[in-house]
């Protein structure tokens, strides 16, 4: 008989940590379902060249994660998910596992943090100062916080230290708080011609004027921002040149010298978006590497560990610096100090690194799942990414396709959202990959989107 038998290649590590998150992948996408009985300690072992302690440790520590349950006599058992233990409700997901698919909201899958989150809890219980944790944060523990983001930007290439880093509730508020510090009513905002929907609602309420930025099949065209700098006499530019959302290119590392030296030149304060940066193995280095006394750098760990942990992570320059601290402090006083408490300990043991070698594995599935259902439809490979950009056939509209998908009961982007200014909608939708909770939901909705790309749109959009 085949036992289940994970693949441990290129897990890091000691072997039985690599080991006990194989199992918590294998529980969390499905291939070990809920009350599966586990291969016996001596025989996995054999089967994987381990040692019998290293299994038995991997087994003992996926129970303590709350992934598994053992009964003497009877063996190990992946835990139900109504069983008593604790954890049930952290296991339990927001999003909905029936009904409409969702391909709008660019999350990311919740992944293994769950039962990671109830360990941490109970560490977090037997601490001697947690009442710490509910004052105030002035100084003392924020100290570490603070050195352990600077810390995490290293793993994108940026040096940066503690007295450099600024947290927040999230990127979205920290670019929020990175225009309030460094805009002013009147100015000129530069951004891409397609961009983060939420930008024009900000720069609506702060009073400033958006001038959009051309691009082409390698992201923002310099030539253009060297025009858009002499027209409008901007000050500042927002930009996300990694896995740029919705296209999802990532602007080579020349174009990310040329943008810097422009800024530099025109006096621009940057404001780089790299939410998505965590994702790929290799990408270029921020846009801050090549301007770091010009450039705000805005991330988060929403998109790299979990999606609801809300902290924002921005990298400020020493002249915007109490700026911006002092937006953060006028906006909500400080972030929530439990959960950046979380956030450094899961950066400071490791944690951090396993959860997102996790969502970038499952992130590759998902993507080539994708590739796969929609064939030459989704264009030519960009790279791994939250979200794929689709151009629709000549005969669909992006508004009858939308609707034609939702009476299927999927729910895709259409591009016209993302355009920074009024004008001609491109006729292409984005199409997120993380927000389903299972595969198999996804694949079903790629399919309907595939189904309908192959479809006559002029014909449906007189039936509908």
């Amino acid at each position: 008989m085949t036992i289940w038998s994970p693949n441990l290649a290129g897990r890091g590590g000691p072997k039985y940590r690599a080991l006990t998150d194989a199992i918590a992948d294998a529980v969390t996408d499905g291939s070990l379902a809920a009350e599966t009985k586990l291969p016996p300690q001596r025989d996995l072992a054999y089967a994987l060249g381990l040692s019998l302690g290293t299994v038995t440790r991997a087994y003992k520590d996926a129970e303590r994660r709350g992934l598994v349950v053992g009964e003497v006599g009877r063996g190990t058992y992946v835990r139900p998910r109504g069983a008593s233990g604790g954890t049930e409700t952290l296991w339990a997901s927001a999003r909905e596992r029936d009904g409409p698919i969702g391909l709008v909201m660019n999350l990311p899958p919740a992944g293994i943090a769950a039962p990671v989150l109830a360990e941490t809890f109970r560490d977090l219980s037997r601490s001697s100062d947690l009442g710490a944790l509910l004052d105030h944060q002035a100084s003392g523990r924020i100290e570490a916080h603070l050195r352990s983001a600077a810390s995490w930007l290293g793993c994108l290439g940026l040096d940066a230290t503690g007295e450099e880093v600024v947290l927040t509730n999230g990127a979205q508020h920290g670019i929020l708080m990175a225009l309030m510090a460094v805009a002013h009513p009147g100015d000129t905002l530069l951004a891409e011609k397609l961009t983060y929907p939420p930008l024009k609602q900000m720069a609506h309420h702060f009073g400033l004027k958006l001038h959009s930025l051309d691009m082409d099949d390698a992201g923002m065209i310099p030539d253009a921002l060297e025009a858009a700098c002499r027209k409008t006499k901007a000050t500042v530019l927002y930009c996300m040149p990694t896995l740029h959302s919705p296209t999802g290119i990532t602007l080579p590392e020349e174009r990310r010298r040329k943008i810097a030296e422009i800024s530099c030149k025109h006096g621009l304060t940057i404001i780089e978006d790299d939410v998505f940066g965590f994702l790929p193995e290799a990408r270029p280095a921020p846009l801050a590497a090549f301007a770091p006394e010009r450039t705000l750098f805005v991330t988060s760990v929403s998109k790299s560990l979990a999606p609801g942990l809300r902290i924002g992570i921005v990298r400020v320059p020493e002249n915007h610096r109490e700026a911006l601290r002092n937006a953060v402090q006028m906006s909500c006083w400080m972030p929530s100090p439990i959960t950046a408490e979380i956030t450094h300990r899961w950066i400071e043991d490791g944690t951090a690194d396993r959860l997102n070698g996790w969502l970038r594995r499952e992130m590759e599935a998902r993507y080539r799942l994708a590739r796969d259902i929609l064939g030459s439809a989704a264009g030519s490979p960009l790279g791994l990414s939250f979200h794929l950009w689709i151009d629709l056939p000549k005969s669909w509209t992006e508004e009858a396709f939308r609707r034609a998908a939702e009476q299927r009961d999927v729910k895709v982007a259409s591009g016209e959202i993302f355009l920074l200014k009024a004008g001609a909608a491109p006729q292409s939708l984005r199409l997120a990959l993380g927000y389903e909770t299972s595969r198999e939901r996804l694949a079903k909705g790629l399919a309907v989107v595939a189904d309908l790309l192959l479809s006559d749109g002029a014909r449906r959009a007189t039936i509908v």
